[in-house]
């Protein structure tokens, strides 16, 4: 097999899948069985697992982590609405209010952990606020407890944005667990991937029957719909975003190896600061007290955007891939069009300033070193 094709023009690229036998196997049992290529029971099986692991009552799979979320926003009601959110994310966080009608409302982030300041966030609360949706920037949880307390204080739900960060926790509670409902993402750069893929957890089940309904089709489900002869029932509007069985085979398995690749990862992410640390215009993203860090993303802080810029260009001078994680949602051309001016400094300050490091479980120490001795050669 090979999976060198789109990483040819990097010695090191940003991400490399760790490919396990056990994926190949599970894809190739689904493929080999000729039948139930959807609504397989690796589906079922991938969502009983995944509501375990993050500690939730119900799980379900979608095709992406988008359609996941566009699913959340139609079942929560919020058509004319507003939605916190913050602007240092993807720009699908910003896209799921839109796409149902709703205003999102950008607050600003805080300095610690690079998610949504909890003061800022008290700060844009008004009558028409119908939801809270932080994210957890790289894997690094936001100050969740802090923002839930504020949730339930004014009785707005809580959604955790929790694309990039499966496997992080804050005083051994997962990530995941803390919201109303939380969208995890299983798209090719994740800790667990399927190349495309995504998931919902939540504890309610009323939100959870709402959901199935809106994934596939408004469908009143009744066993398998393709082994089935019967009519279905149709009683509300719906999607198809439903998760093939093949890509839950992938991501099952992956789950089933997910201490393995969070540990490889942690430890890499330990030996790239070790041999930068000394460098005294960087600073690291790493977590607080009682926080864990799954390190989807391995980010790093310069001094200013022109050395972050020109450290980028030195290291594709080198081969090394770097990426900007992220430039601000509200100032991307669609946002300006579609909101008026935003003020978010630390936003600002932050993306201009950051810069994402290759992390993956299989980098090598001798890439690693590659990598340390390019920045500091660089910087020096």
């Amino acid at each position: 097999m090979n999976h060198k094709a789109s990483t040819d023009n990097w010695k090191i690229p940003l991400y490399k899948v760790h490919v396990s036998s056990s994926d190949i196997k599970s894809v190739r049992n689904v493929i080999k069985r000729g039948t139930d290529w959807a609504l397989g029971k690796e589906i079922i099986d991938l969502e009983k697992k995944l509501s375990e692991y993050v500690d939730c009552k119900y799980c379900l799979a979608f095709n992406s982590g988008t359609s996941a979320g566009h699913a959340l926003m139609i079942a929560m009601n919020l058509k004319k609405y507003e939605v916190i959110v913050p602007s240092f994310s993807f720009i699908a966080t910003a896209n799921w209010p839109l796409m149902v009608g709703a205003i999102p409302k950008f607050a600003d982030i805080e300095e610690e952990t690079l998610g949504l300041d909890p003061n800022k966030i008290q700060q844009k609360i008004n009558k028409k606020t119908k939801l809270i949706m932080p994210i957890h920037y790289a894997g690094l949880p936001c100050k969740i407890q802090e923002i839930k307390k504020i949730a339930r204080d004014n009785k707005i739900p809580l959604i955790e944005d929790a694309a990039e960060s499966i496997g992080s926790s804050v005083d051994n509670k997962k990530i995941g667990s803390f919201g109303d409902a939380s969208v995890f993402s299983f798209a090719g750069n994740k800790v667990l991937t399927s190349g495309e893929g995504g998931a919902i957890v939540t504890n309610s089940k009323k939100l959870y029957e709402k959901l199935k309904l809106i994934r596939s089709h408004g469908r009143k489900i009744t066993g398998n719909y393709f082994s089935s002869n019967k009519i279905p029932n149709y009683i509300e509007l719906g999607y198809n975003w439903r998760m093939s069985s093949i890509t839950a085979a992938l991501a099952l398995s992956q789950l089933k190896n997910i201490n393995y690749l969070l540990n490889k990862r942690r430890n890499n992410s330990k030996y790239l600061i070790s041999k930068l640390k000394r460098s005294k215009d960087l600073k690291f993203h790493v977590a607080p007290k009682n926080y864990i860090h799954s390190y989807q993303l391995f980010s790093i802080i310069l001094k200013d955007k022109k050395t972050r810029n020109g450290l980028m260009n030195f290291l594709t001078s080198k081969r090394i891939m770097s990426k900007i994680f992220f430039s601000p949602i509200h100032n991307s051309s669609f946002f300006k069009q579609t909101l008026p001016k935003q003020n978010l400094p630390v936003t600002e300050k932050i993306s201009d300033t950051i810069l994402s490091l290759p992390m993956y479980p299989d980098l090598t120490h001798s890439e690693m070193n590659f990598i340390a001795e390019s920045i500091t050669e660089f910087l020096e």
